[in-house]
Protein backbone atom coordinates (compact mmCIF):
# COMPACT_ATOMS: atom_id res chain seq x y z
CA UNK A 1 0.00 0.00 0.00
CA UNK A 2 1.17 3.51 -0.67
CA UNK A 3 2.96 5.25 2.16
CA UNK A 4 0.52 7.08 4.49
CA UNK A 5 -2.52 5.65 2.72
CA UNK A 6 -4.46 3.42 5.03
CA UNK A 7 -8.16 2.65 4.91
CA UNK A 8 -8.69 4.20 8.36
CA UNK A 9 -7.56 7.55 6.96
CA UNK A 10 -10.76 7.65 4.88
CA UNK A 11 -12.90 7.80 8.02
CA UNK A 12 -11.98 11.27 9.27
CA UNK A 13 -15.57 12.41 9.10
CA UNK A 14 -18.93 11.10 10.28
CA UNK A 15 -21.02 8.88 8.09
CA UNK A 16 -19.97 6.20 5.71
CA UNK A 17 -17.61 5.97 2.80
CA UNK A 18 -18.35 3.88 -0.26
CA UNK A 19 -15.37 2.01 -1.67
CA UNK A 20 -15.46 1.09 -5.36
CA UNK A 21 -13.61 -2.13 -6.20
CA UNK A 22 -13.28 -2.30 -10.01
CA UNK A 23 -12.17 -5.92 -10.34
CA UNK A 24 -11.66 -9.14 -8.38
CA UNK A 25 -7.94 -8.57 -7.79
CA UNK A 26 -8.54 -5.13 -6.24
CA UNK A 27 -11.51 -6.49 -4.27
CA UNK A 28 -9.37 -9.23 -2.73
CA UNK A 29 -6.62 -6.71 -1.97
CA UNK A 30 -9.14 -4.44 -0.23
CA UNK A 31 -10.49 -7.29 1.91
CA UNK A 32 -6.94 -8.24 2.97
CA UNK A 33 -5.99 -4.63 3.72
CA UNK A 34 -9.23 -4.03 5.64
CA UNK A 35 -8.64 -7.11 7.76
CA UNK A 36 -5.02 -6.13 8.45
CA UNK A 37 -6.25 -2.72 9.69
CA UNK A 38 -8.81 -4.30 12.02
CA UNK A 39 -12.05 -3.90 10.07
CA UNK A 40 -14.75 -6.54 10.36
CA UNK A 41 -18.26 -7.01 9.09
CA UNK A 42 -20.92 -5.91 11.58
CA UNK A 43 -21.33 -9.46 12.86
CA UNK A 44 -17.60 -9.73 13.63
CA UNK A 45 -16.65 -11.80 10.58
CA UNK A 46 -13.24 -11.01 9.11
CA UNK A 47 -13.27 -9.50 5.61
CA UNK A 48 -11.27 -12.33 4.04
CA UNK A 49 -13.87 -14.83 5.23
CA UNK A 50 -16.45 -13.30 2.89
CA UNK A 51 -16.67 -12.61 -0.81
CA UNK A 52 -16.05 -9.00 -1.84
CA UNK A 53 -18.54 -7.02 -3.86
CA UNK A 54 -17.84 -4.19 -6.29
CA UNK A 55 -18.94 -1.59 -3.71
CA UNK A 56 -18.29 -1.86 0.05
CA UNK A 57 -19.37 0.60 2.74
CA UNK A 58 -16.97 1.65 5.53
CA UNK A 59 -18.16 2.96 8.89
CA UNK A 60 -16.43 4.87 11.69
CA UNK A 61 -16.86 1.95 14.09
CA UNK A 62 -14.37 -0.03 11.97
CA UNK A 63 -17.02 -2.16 10.31
CA UNK A 64 -17.68 -2.78 6.65
CA UNK A 65 -20.82 -3.95 4.90
CA UNK A 66 -22.22 -4.82 1.54
CA UNK A 67 -24.15 -2.02 -0.15
CA UNK A 68 -27.89 -2.45 -0.63
CA UNK A 69 -29.88 -1.49 -3.69
CA UNK A 70 -30.61 1.92 -2.16
CA UNK A 71 -26.92 2.41 -1.47
CA UNK A 72 -26.08 1.55 -5.07
CA UNK A 73 -28.59 4.14 -6.27
CA UNK A 74 -27.01 6.73 -3.96
CA UNK A 75 -23.53 5.72 -5.17
CA UNK A 76 -24.54 6.39 -8.77
CA UNK A 77 -26.43 9.60 -7.99
CA UNK A 78 -24.35 12.74 -8.45
CA UNK A 79 -26.64 14.78 -6.19
CA UNK A 80 -25.93 12.35 -3.33
CA UNK A 81 -22.21 12.93 -3.87
CA UNK A 82 -22.73 16.67 -3.91
CA UNK A 83 -24.72 16.22 -0.69
CA UNK A 84 -21.74 14.64 1.06
CA UNK A 85 -21.56 10.98 0.08
CA UNK A 86 -17.90 10.06 -0.23
CA UNK A 87 -16.93 7.61 -3.00
CA UNK A 88 -13.41 6.22 -3.23
CA UNK A 89 -11.88 4.22 -6.09
CA UNK A 90 -9.67 1.77 -4.17
CA UNK A 91 -7.42 0.97 -7.12
CA UNK A 92 -6.53 4.65 -7.46
CA UNK A 93 -6.29 5.03 -3.67
CA UNK A 94 -3.60 2.37 -3.34
CA UNK A 95 -1.73 3.61 -6.40
CA UNK A 96 -1.38 7.12 -4.99
CA UNK A 97 -3.59 8.78 -7.61
CA UNK A 98 -6.57 11.07 -7.00
CA UNK A 99 -9.10 8.59 -5.65
CA UNK A 100 -12.31 10.46 -4.76
CA UNK A 101 -14.86 10.70 -7.55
Amino acid sequence: MSKNRCIKSLLKRKGKVYIYLPNQEIAERFMQDAEREGFTFGDGVKPTERQASDIIALYNDMTISYVTTYGRIAFANLSAVEGGLKRVDYEKFISGKKYVF
